[in-house]
Protein backbone atom coordinates (compact mmCIF):
# COMPACT_ATOMS: atom_id res chain seq x y z
CA UNK A 1 0.00 0.00 0.00
CA UNK A 2 1.23 3.48 -0.74
CA UNK A 3 0.11 6.69 0.95
CA UNK A 4 0.17 10.03 -0.81
CA UNK A 5 0.87 13.02 1.43
CA UNK A 6 1.07 16.43 -0.17
CA UNK A 7 2.21 14.91 -3.46
CA UNK A 8 4.89 12.73 -1.79
CA UNK A 9 4.62 8.96 -2.16
CA UNK A 10 5.41 7.14 1.07
CA UNK A 11 5.74 3.34 0.97
CA UNK A 12 4.01 1.76 3.95
CA UNK A 13 5.66 -1.65 3.76
CA UNK A 14 2.45 -3.40 2.74
CA UNK A 15 3.00 -3.31 -1.01
CA UNK A 16 2.25 -6.61 -2.69
CA UNK A 17 2.98 -7.46 -6.29
CA UNK A 18 -0.07 -7.85 -8.50
CA UNK A 19 1.61 -9.31 -11.57
CA UNK A 20 3.51 -12.60 -11.56
CA UNK A 21 7.28 -12.35 -11.66
CA UNK A 22 8.39 -13.13 -15.23
CA UNK A 23 11.86 -13.74 -16.60
CA UNK A 24 13.14 -15.34 -19.80
CA UNK A 25 16.53 -16.44 -21.08
CA UNK A 26 17.74 -17.44 -24.52
CA UNK A 27 20.15 -20.35 -25.02
CA UNK A 28 22.09 -21.37 -28.11
CA UNK A 29 22.67 -25.00 -27.21
CA UNK A 30 26.40 -24.56 -26.66
CA UNK A 31 28.06 -26.51 -23.83
CA UNK A 32 27.11 -25.17 -20.43
CA UNK A 33 23.62 -24.02 -21.39
CA UNK A 34 21.86 -26.51 -19.13
CA UNK A 35 23.92 -25.41 -16.13
CA UNK A 36 23.25 -21.78 -17.05
CA UNK A 37 19.50 -22.49 -17.19
CA UNK A 38 19.63 -24.10 -13.74
CA UNK A 39 21.49 -21.08 -12.35
CA UNK A 40 18.95 -18.76 -13.99
CA UNK A 41 16.09 -20.71 -12.35
CA UNK A 42 17.82 -20.66 -8.95
CA UNK A 43 18.23 -16.89 -9.18
CA UNK A 44 14.58 -16.57 -10.23
CA UNK A 45 13.46 -18.60 -7.22
CA UNK A 46 15.51 -16.39 -4.90
CA UNK A 47 13.93 -13.30 -6.44
CA UNK A 48 10.49 -14.90 -5.99
CA UNK A 49 11.27 -15.39 -2.30
CA UNK A 50 12.22 -11.74 -1.99
CA UNK A 51 9.49 -10.11 -4.07
CA UNK A 52 6.59 -12.50 -3.50
CA UNK A 53 7.58 -13.87 -0.06
CA UNK A 54 7.44 -17.33 -1.64
CA UNK A 55 8.25 -20.16 0.72
CA UNK A 56 10.47 -22.77 -0.89
CA UNK A 57 12.72 -25.17 0.99
CA UNK A 58 15.78 -27.04 -0.26
CA UNK A 59 13.60 -29.91 -1.55
CA UNK A 60 11.54 -27.44 -3.56
CA UNK A 61 14.69 -25.85 -4.97
CA UNK A 62 16.07 -29.22 -6.02
CA UNK A 63 12.84 -30.40 -7.62
CA UNK A 64 12.30 -27.17 -9.56
CA UNK A 65 15.89 -27.21 -10.83
CA UNK A 66 15.49 -30.86 -11.83
CA UNK A 67 12.36 -29.99 -13.80
CA UNK A 68 14.13 -27.09 -15.52
CA UNK A 69 17.07 -29.39 -16.33
CA UNK A 70 14.82 -32.02 -17.89
CA UNK A 71 12.87 -29.54 -20.03
CA UNK A 72 15.96 -27.67 -21.20
CA UNK A 73 17.84 -30.92 -21.88
CA UNK A 74 14.96 -32.11 -24.06
CA UNK A 75 15.01 -28.85 -26.03
CA UNK A 76 18.79 -29.07 -26.34
CA UNK A 77 18.72 -32.64 -27.63
CA UNK A 78 15.67 -32.60 -29.86
CA UNK A 79 15.72 -29.21 -31.58
CA UNK A 80 18.04 -27.87 -34.23
CA UNK A 81 18.27 -24.33 -33.01
CA UNK A 82 18.23 -22.09 -30.00
CA UNK A 83 15.62 -22.35 -27.27
CA UNK A 84 14.03 -20.07 -24.72
CA UNK A 85 13.40 -20.73 -21.04
CA UNK A 86 10.57 -18.65 -19.61
CA UNK A 87 9.72 -18.59 -15.90
CA UNK A 88 6.61 -17.09 -14.35
CA UNK A 89 5.93 -17.28 -10.65
CA UNK A 90 3.96 -16.20 -7.62
CA UNK A 91 4.09 -17.27 -4.00
CA UNK A 92 2.29 -20.54 -4.83
CA UNK A 93 3.70 -21.83 -8.13
CA UNK A 94 6.28 -21.46 -10.88
CA UNK A 95 5.35 -22.05 -14.51
CA UNK A 96 8.33 -23.26 -16.54
CA UNK A 97 7.99 -22.90 -20.32
CA UNK A 98 10.57 -23.98 -22.87
CA UNK A 99 10.23 -22.93 -26.49
CA UNK A 100 12.28 -24.67 -29.17
CA UNK A 101 12.38 -24.88 -32.97
CA UNK A 102 11.31 -28.52 -33.32
CA UNK A 103 7.71 -29.17 -34.33
CA UNK A 104 7.90 -32.77 -33.08
CA UNK A 105 5.91 -33.09 -29.89
CA UNK A 106 7.61 -34.93 -27.02
CA UNK A 107 6.53 -38.47 -26.24
CA UNK A 108 5.86 -39.68 -22.75
CA UNK A 109 6.92 -43.29 -22.44
CA UNK A 110 5.21 -45.72 -20.06
CA UNK A 111 6.97 -46.35 -16.76
CA UNK A 112 9.72 -48.89 -17.20
CA UNK A 113 12.41 -49.10 -14.51
CA UNK A 114 14.61 -51.16 -16.85
CA UNK A 115 14.61 -48.57 -19.65
CA UNK A 116 17.83 -46.58 -19.83
CA UNK A 117 17.13 -42.94 -20.61
CA UNK A 118 13.98 -41.26 -21.93
CA UNK A 119 12.65 -40.59 -18.43
CA UNK A 120 12.69 -36.77 -18.73
CA UNK A 121 9.01 -36.16 -19.44
CA UNK A 122 8.07 -38.83 -16.92
CA UNK A 123 10.03 -36.89 -14.27
CA UNK A 124 8.42 -33.60 -15.30
CA UNK A 125 4.93 -35.13 -15.01
CA UNK A 126 5.79 -36.48 -11.55
CA UNK A 127 6.90 -33.04 -10.31
CA UNK A 128 4.35 -30.79 -12.03
CA UNK A 129 0.71 -30.18 -11.24
CA UNK A 130 0.05 -29.51 -14.92
CA UNK A 131 1.97 -30.17 -18.15
CA UNK A 132 0.94 -28.86 -21.56
CA UNK A 133 2.55 -29.12 -24.97
CA UNK A 134 1.55 -26.99 -27.93
CA UNK A 135 2.85 -26.06 -31.33
CA UNK A 136 3.78 -22.41 -31.78
CA UNK A 137 4.68 -20.60 -35.02
CA UNK A 138 8.40 -21.35 -34.63
CA UNK A 139 8.21 -24.86 -33.15
CA UNK A 140 6.69 -25.88 -29.84
CA UNK A 141 6.25 -24.88 -26.24
CA UNK A 142 6.37 -27.29 -23.32
CA UNK A 143 4.92 -25.75 -20.15
CA UNK A 144 4.92 -27.31 -16.69
CA UNK A 145 3.46 -25.76 -13.56
CA UNK A 146 5.42 -26.51 -10.41
CA UNK A 147 3.57 -25.99 -7.11
CA UNK A 148 5.73 -24.45 -4.39
CA UNK A 149 3.53 -25.96 -1.69
CA UNK A 150 2.45 -29.55 -1.60
CA UNK A 151 -0.70 -30.24 0.43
Amino acid sequence: MTEHLGGAVIPTGFDVPVEPLRRAAHYTGEPGCIADARAFAAQFLQQLRTEWCAIADARTDGELLLMVSELVTNADRHSTGPYILELEGTDTAVAVSVYDSSTALPRRFPKDPERVGRHGLEIVHALASEVTVERVPVGKRVRAVFPLRRD
